[in-house]
This record gives C-alpha cells, structure tokens and sequence, in this order.
C-alpha cells in the first residue's frame, strides 16, 4: 500500500494489520471465544474473498500507472517473398544487345527472395489528462476497499460473537427445557398415581398428560436450535471444536460507556466502515467525472524509434537502417458525442453516490441509536428476569401448597411449573442479547475490533460447554438454577 493511503486511512491501520496478518496466526486450540475469532479471521471464505480483491485494487493502480511511464516496444518479422510473374521492359532501338540481356536476366531471375525487418521504438507520455485521471481513481478505489475490507472483518467479528453466544443461549435455552420436561413428568407420574387411587380425577390426569406433551415439544426445538448454532459457527471457521467456554455469571450488565447516545452517533458517523467506504465513493464517483472530461483534452508524447530491413534479393547487397525522434500530439475534435455522454454519465453516478452516502449514514445513525436503546433496556431487562425468577419461585410453592390443601388443582400447578421454567429460559436470553446487542452498537459506531472480543472473553469462564446434546438435563444446570433463585426440580 502506498504511503498516502496509508495515511489517509490511519484510524483503521490496526484493523487492517490484524486483517493481512491473520493468516500468519498458529491454528487455536483452546475453544474460547478469542481462539474461535482467530479461527475465523483465518479460515473465513468471505474474508478471504476480500483481502484477494484488496489485493486485486491495488494491482489495479499499479496497472493505471503504466500508462505514464516510457513505453518501449521491439517488433521484427522475416519474410519468403516468391514472384509468380516477372513484368519485362522494351528497349529502345539505341541499346545494345548485350544491355538489353543483362536487364531481362534481372527482372526474370528475381523472383525468389528473403527481407528480415527489425523496429524498436520508445515513448514517454508528455501529458495524457486520461491516464492521469485513471491513476487518480485507481488510488481513490484503493481507499474505498480500505473502509471495505474492514466492513468484512467487523461483520466477521460480530457473525462469530453471535453464532457463539447462540450456542451459550441455545444450551441454557435446552437446559431449561430439559428440566421442565423432567419436572412435568414427574408431575405427570404423581398425578397417575394420584388417579389409580382415586384421590384426582381422569381429567387431571390429562392435563398433566398434555402440559408434557408441550415440554417434550419445546425441549426438541431447543435441541433443534442448538444444532443449528453449532453448524453456523463450523460455517464461519471451517472448523468444529468439541467444547466452548460459557459466560460467567458475574459478567458485568451496566449500560454503554460512555452512556450518552449522541457520543456513539457521532463514532459512527466518523468511524464506521460502511459510512466511510460511501464517502469515499463519492470521491471515486467524482474522478470519474474528470476521468470523462479528460476525453476532450489533447494528449502529447515523446518517441524515438529505429527501423532495419535486409533483403538477399539479386542485385541487392547491405542492409537499411533509419531513426527518428520527435514529439507527436492528438487532439480530438469530434468522437460522436460519446465524450459528452460519457460526462453525462458520470455525472449521474455521482449525483447516485451521493444519495447512497445520505442513506447509509441516516441508515447508520437509526442502528446505533435503536442498538443503544436496546442495550440500555436489556440492562433493566437481565435484572427484571431475574427477579421474574424469584417471583415465580415463590408462585410454584404458594401453587403447590394450596394444590395440597385443595385449594388449587393441578392445572394451576402445571402452569407455574412453566412459567417458572419460561422464566429461566428468558432470563438467559436477555443476558445474550445483552452481549450481542452491545457488541452490535461497538460495530456500528466502528469500534468492534479483536481488542473489543478480547474484553468480551475476559467474561467466560473455565466451564465448557459439550458440543454434544445434554441428556436428561446437567445437575450444573439446577444448582445455576438455585443460585438464581430457581428451586429444585420437583421430585429431586
């Protein structure tokens, strides 16, 4: 990369160092988060493609640069000439016989001959506003794929957090369902009991019946879920890990840092890749409005060029050789309009560029403010979960105590059996969509880089998590439960 992009894109140098280097990391082994983005950032297919196409652009500028550099071009060719006819001259009557022989043997024994040509030239552009202005654009793209390259990679950061934490959220998600099931069996059995002694009748027996079904049909599409992460995250890195490392309980839930919105609008505005990619296709849309005006304007060059013809043709001896140097121009007058169509044209991409920049930047600005809002209700909503599992706790055995004096049926039972199990199952995604959203809000306001998964990881704990579909619940799972605020599982 030139000097001058480089300067000119100094804010992402240390993303785009971390996105050329990559490839040269050491495969991971320990399946945290941080390890799996490398995976990623190394493995990726999409990532690839775009470091491949960066590296195309700026062999693009190379290639615009050719123009205005001498140009030295050799050519030569040998040639077997061979006459079928041969033209025969009169003579005047002055001439002697012996003349007029010796001109008919030329013109009749000439007709087999070989020439050998040679020509070399070489020339220097004077001044040629076109290629100039294709050098101007070609370095204007190369700042473009810049800002693009590291959209991918921010994409990638966020695509990798997410499928992880959709691995950590589908787990719990299973997990609870795995215990609701466990428990409203339980519940299932106790109340058949119940029946072949005559204490309840058939119907709640059937109810019970039927809230089973329903857990059974909730804990298959939790498993459903779970395979379908692990298979987006293989996805992204090419490769399958065994086990992950779970996110601590301890995680800190506080809002953005700084908490102030407009703060992360205004990082956005001056930092996001997708923002500054579309400014600066504006630039690149206005080279090529110079880039078409330059049609009109006369192009001038030096050249030298040498010539060398040899021919073995009778009555022909030594060789031709000749050489010139001078400065030629061009100037055109009339191209059938397509100059000025060719303005026209760039014209109108550039008046399309600018609206794109428009529209990315208040598409920009919408994101981070709705990302902002979501964090900051996802704090109030982690600790609202929370609590909502502590009410329902208490809702069960309040249930289960009046089931037993007869004041409540099992119906009522069954149904705070669910909500309390409902309730662990959202606390745990509003804690995922806690992380998630705020790592979305740091992406959009251009800030989302390895660092900012480093800090992320710093959160997960030792505990991993089994690429392998949990049977009959972990007893990890219920003592998690307890020290949330969850009882026990009925019947334990």
């Amino acid at each position: 990369m030139r000097l001058a992009h480089w300067a000119v894109n100094a804010p992402f140098r240390p993303l785009l160092l971390a996105v050329l280097t990559s490839s040269f990391m050491l495969p991971a082994h320990a399946a945290d988060l941080i390890n799996i983005t490398r995976d990623a950032l190394n493995n990726n297919a999409a990532l690839a493609s775009a470091r491949a196409e960066f590296s195309s652009v700026e062999a693009a500028s190379d290639v615009a640069s050719g123009a205005l550099l001498p140009q030295v071009n050799a050519s030569g060719n040998v040639v077997h000439n061979q006459q079928y006819e041969s033209q025969s001259f009169a003579r005047s009557a002055g001439q002697g016989a012996e003349q007029s022989a010796g001109t008919a043997g030329v013109g009749g024994s000439d007709d087999r001959f070989n020439t050998v040509s040679l020509s070399l030239e070489a020339t220097q552009a004077l001044f040629n506003e076109v290629a100039r202005q294709e050098v101007n654009q070609a370095e204007r793209q190369i700042d473009q794929q810049v800002y693009l390259l590291a959209a991918t990679e921010q994409q990638l950061l966020i695509d990798v957090a997410s499928a992880y934490f959709d691995i950590l959220r589908a787990h719990e998600v299973l997990e609870a369902r795995l215990a609701q099931e466990r428990a409203i069996g339980r519940q299932l059995e106790q109340a058949r009991e119940q029946f072949e002694v005559g204490l309840i009748a058939i119907t709640e027996v059937e109810e019970a019946r039927a809230s089973f079904d329903q857990s059974r049909a909730d804990r298959i599409a939790a498993e459903s879920n779970l395979q379908v992460a692990f298979e987006v995250l293989e996805q992204l890195t090419g490769q399958r890990y065994a086990s992950i490392d779970a996110l601590g309980d301890a995680m800190p839930i506080a809002l953005p840092t700084p908490s102030d919105r407009n703060y992360w609008v205004e990082q956005a505005i001056e930092r996001n890749p997708q923002v500054l990619a579309q400014q600066a296709g504006i630039e690149l849309s206005r080279v090529g409005v110079e880039l078409a005006r330059a049609g009109r304007m006369p192009t001038v060059q030096a050249f030298a060029n040498y010539q060398y013809a040899d021919s073995d043709r009778d009555q022909v001896s030594g060789y031709d050789t000749s050489s010139q140097v001078g400065v030629s121009a061009n100037l055109p007058i009339y191209t059938g309009g397509s100059t000025s169509a060719r303005i026209r044209q760039g014209t109108f991409l550039l008046e399309s560029s600018q609206y794109d920049f428009e529209s990315q930047r208040r598409t920009t600005i919408q994101q981070v403010r709705s990302l902002y809002t979501q964090v900051s209700n996802n704090v109030e909503t982690v600790e609202a979960r929370q609590q909502a599992i502590v009410s329902n706790r208490s809702a069960l055995e309040a249930t289960r105590a009046g089931y037993e004096v007869g004041t409540r049926n099992i119906v009522d039972v069954l149904n705070a059996e669910q909500n309390l199990y409902n309730a662990i199952a959202n606390y745990a995604e509003a804690r995922y969509d806690y992380v998630v959203n705020l790592l979305s809000l740091r992406q959009q306001a251009g800030l989302l880089d390895v660092e900012a998964i480093e800090e992320v990881n710093a959160w997960l704990t030792g505990d991993q998590v089994n690429f392998t579909l949990p049977e009959g619940g972990s007893p990890d799972t219920y003592q998690r439960a307890m020290e949330i605020g969850a009882p026990p599982t009925p019947g334990a």
